[in-house]
């Protein structure tokens, strides 16, 4: 229960007026999660680990029988402040469910006594089906500007348009009718910068100029990303979902959802794509609309003023993010609930499944591929897949599960010497190195300079004879009009070696950008090499059917002549195999998958990789991608999956340790003003229990510093005659007192008087689940109803990680 930042408190030191929706002003500062003190400036460990339960109710103040026989009594009186939560400290999830409770009661009682009180319990009832409706059409109509100035940003850096500025290559070439087959990508209309600065786009001259230009712009973008995020909102840099994920477990990150981190991560998303790092805009989009969501709650009382509320919403926002990130609204939903939701009641599944209809609707209208589709990577193979063909998909999924190991033990390696090294001090440098880098290796690469989404749908494309890609250039008899037999041209032979580069090169770069401090997702780049390493696959599997029809392994299900392995729909099982070994996710990548590509026919290739892969990457490392970034943060957050072996006890866990000093308690009776804030100046608790008296130990509740240090300073300022001497009770009925001593305070009104308590021999698997099913913060230990310690989130974490051989001082957040 270290709380080193709350000694000497005020009223107006705690009751800070910042919200959710406000900036932390730490423009400029380095997110160091390295600090040994006890409280760092963004590693407030000190928070969680003291975390406390209190029931919420108002706060009370009696005089008892003062000189002049008055009676001051305040019970009615909620004092602002109390019942709230400090920046980086864990909601109460029982308080909240049952102050909800009470509020709904309340208006379903009243809602029977007039026509407006009537009015007034509908409109609370639809609101959050218009909240999730405005979350939907923003969300959306962000996610389309987001995908059509990337395009526009990611062609500028090889050409403008001349017949519009804003127009990107393709839009611009449409309406062209200059255009060649061999050359539909080029028209008058669309130059390059080798054109248009030396008038030639042939030659060595108009080559180093184009690759001049590449650079130079892929360098602004990422500057412009890193110093935006720098200056204005440093929450806006990386990926977000390990953030979201502590948030929805109850974790308070004030400006973390903030409209200024909304506003920069939009912009800089942007940039950051167009920049061409390897990364992509898929899981920033959940931290764009569960922005939008946390903003828009604001909107609403029920969820401006209920942190467990708003978390059901963020919930249905973060399946909304990846509704306008892939066009796949039912993958979205279920990958809220299998992958970031940490409470996902019924309700929030159906306002789940509605914000992100609204959402894929919005993104449908504004159309920003347009090719009238809401899905990123349409595929249509003509070609069924055999049952021969389930060994090269879980070789595919061996791949996958081994790539997935290895990039979250490497990437998170290259994080923390980031952490723990001058590396650290210079994001900007960082950032401008590794874009220069990706720019100078990617540029001579046809299919390393393309972005990953273009990438991913060039290898997801099944050749017909309307392709000119390298990849479909294929041997065909000149009088045929059909490609069934297709051995392999020069053409594709060179896509493969530059493929197999692309392939190495976009597994190292993506290790060192991943975490950078700018915006950057990690969907498209794992999903772009497990569609590189599918495709060499496939056309591997593809020539060797050709050339080897009368093999045993083929002759049963691939004739003479026949087209019978389609490349594409391995890179597809490819992409989808990589992408679980890194995420580990399952039955929502088969869903996304399926809708993103319309390839629904091929749900039992992609169930069969991607189960492969989780088994593979699992037996290497049980924690994905996100759960390793929130352990090597030191996010206060217990994963539902990870199971519980040993056989410790509640006493092994609990504080204080048999060589601390005794655990400091209140007395419901009998301190006064003067010692309870002598107390909280001397320890750096930010709960106490409070008992009979100190001889007994027996224990009556649990009540919270901050709600402490508010009541005292309100009744000092409210409540005449309060001095250090004035007693504090904790009781119903306060004893009568002398006529000549100062005025008592009675905070009764902040006591929770039903604290969860386990004993002192109670299972730490059982507490253990307590803690995640029910959302505590800490949890008391008796033994014959005598006070014998306490156990907080933090102490679990610090014992779990000793368990398993980690640094307990690693959990920084408290």
């Amino acid at each position: 229960m270290d709380n080193a930042g709350y000694c000497n408190e005020t009223y107006e030191s705690l009751h800070n007026p910042a919200s959710d929706d406000e900036l932390v002003d730490i423009a400029g500062a380095t997110l160091d999660f390295s600090n040994t003190e006890d409280v760092p400036p963004l590693d407030p460990e000190y928070v969680i680990a003291v975390s406390v339960f209190v029931s919420y109710g108002n706060t009370g103040y009696s005089n008892g029988m003062t000189g002049n026989g008055k009676l001051m009594d305040l019970l009615d009186e909620p004092v602002p402040g109390v019942g709230t939560y400090e920046d980086f400290n864990t909601i109460d999830w029982v308080r909240e469910k049952s102050k909800d409770r009470d509020r709904h009661r309340e208006i379903t009682s009243k809602s029977e006594q007039s026509t407006w009180a009537l009015l007034h319990s509908i409109s609370d009832a639809f609101s959050g089906w218009l909240l999730m409706l405005l979350i939907g059409l923003m969300s959306g109509a962000l996610a389309g500007c987001i995908d059509i100035s990337a395009h526009w940003l990611t062609d500028l850096k090889e050409g403008v348009c001349l017949s519009g500025f804003w127009f990107n290559h393709e839009h611009c070439c449409w309406g062209s009718n200059q255009t060649t087959f061999q050359e539909r990508d080029k028209c008058p209309q669309w130059q390059s910068w080798a054109e248009l600065l030396g008038g030639s786009s042939e030659g060595a001259a108009a080559y180093i100029v184009n690759y001049l230009m590449f650079m130079l712009c892929a360098l602004l973008f990422s500057f412009l990303a890193v110093i935006l995020v720098r200056a204005f909102a440093p929450y806006a840099c990386g990926s977000g979902i390990p953030e979201i994920k502590t948030i929805l477990s109850g974790f308070i990150i004030r400006g973390y959802l903030g409209k200024w981190t909304l506003i920069i991560k939009t912009i800089t998303l942007v940039l950051a794509v167009s920049s061409g790092l390897s990364l992509g805009k898929e899981g920033p989009l959940v931290h764009v609309a569960c922005c939008c969501a946390n903003i828009l709650c604001h909107l609403f009382t029920k969820y401006r003023q209920n942190e467990a509320k708003r978390r059901e919403v963020l919930s249905a926002a973060a399946a909304v993010g990846v509704s306008v990130a892939f066009g796949a609204p039912i993958g979205g939903v279920l990958f809220s609930l299998e992958e970031v939701s940490y409470y996902f009641p019924l309700k929030t599944l159906w306002r789940s499944f509605f914000a992100a209809l609204v959402a894929a609707f919005t993104l449908r209208s504004i159309n920003p591929f347009g090719n009238s589709r809401l899905v990123l990577f349409y595929v249509e193979f003509h070609t069924p897949w055999h049952m021969v063909e389930l060994v090269p998909f879980i070789l595919l999924g061996i791949f996958g599960g081994l790539w997935g190991a290895l990039f979250i033990r490497a990437n998170i390696a290259w994080c923390r010497r980031r952490k723990t090294t001058r590396l650290g001090h210079y994001p900007v440098l960082e950032v401008l190195v590794v874009t220069g880098i990706t720019a100078l290796l990617s540029f001579p690469n046809s299919y390393t300079r393309m972005s990953g989404s273009e990438l991913i749908s060039e290898l997801f494309n099944d050749c017909s004879l309307l392709d000119s890609s390298q990849l479909c250039d294929y041997n065909s008899s000149e009088n045929s009009n059909t490609l069934p037999d297709r051995p392999a041209g020069p053409g594709v032979y060179t896509a493969l070696w530059q493929l197999a580069l692309a392939l190495f090169f976009k597994m190292l770069v993506t290790v060192v950008t991943f975490g950078m401090k700018v915006p950057s997702g990690l969907f498209i780049p794992s999903m772009a090499v497990g569609a590189i390493a599918g495709r060499l696959l496939g056309v591997a599997m593809e020539q060797m059917a050709l050339n080897h029809h009368d093999w045993l392994i083929v002759k049963g299900w691939c004739s003479s002549g026949a087209d019978c392995i389609t490349p594409g729909l391995y890179a597809m099982v490819g992409a989808a195999a990589c992408l679980g070994g890194v995420t580990r996710m399952t039955i929502s990548l088969v869903v996304i998958m399926f809708e993103l590509t319309g390839g629904l026919e091929y749900i039992v290739p992609l169930m069969a990789a991607i189960m492969t892969s989780k088994w593979v990457a699992d037996a290497l490392g049980r924690e994905g991608i996100y759960e390793a970034h929130i352990r090597l943060n030191g996010y206060p957050f217990l994963e539902t999956k990870e199971e519980y072996e040993h056989k410790t006890l509640a006493q092994d866990v609990m504080r204080p340790r048999p060589s601390d000093p005794l655990l400091v308690v209140l007395t419901q009776e009998g301190m006064s003003v003067g010692e309870i804030e002598g107390v909280m100046a001397d320890t750096d608790y930010s709960g106490f229990p409070v008992v009979v008296s100190q001889e007994s130990q027996r224990l009556v509740g649990f009540v919270l510093r901050r709600d402490l240090v508010i009541s005292l300073d309100n009744a000092r300022k409210r409540q005449e005659g309060v001095v250090s001497a004035s007693l504090v009770f904790f009781l119903e009925h306060v004893p009568p007192q002398p006529f000549s001593g100062p005025p008592v305070v009675k905070l009764r009104g902040i006591l929770d008087l039903s604290p969860f308590t386990v004993t002192d021999h109670t299972p730490m698997a059982i507490a253990l689940d307590i803690f995640r099913k029910l959302g505590l913060r800490q949890c008391l230990v008796t033994h014959n109803g005598r006070l014998l310690g306490i156990i907080t989130k933090k102490d679990i974490l610090k014992h779990m990680a000793q368990m398993s051989n980690r640094d307990p001082d690693s959990i920084l957040f408290n």
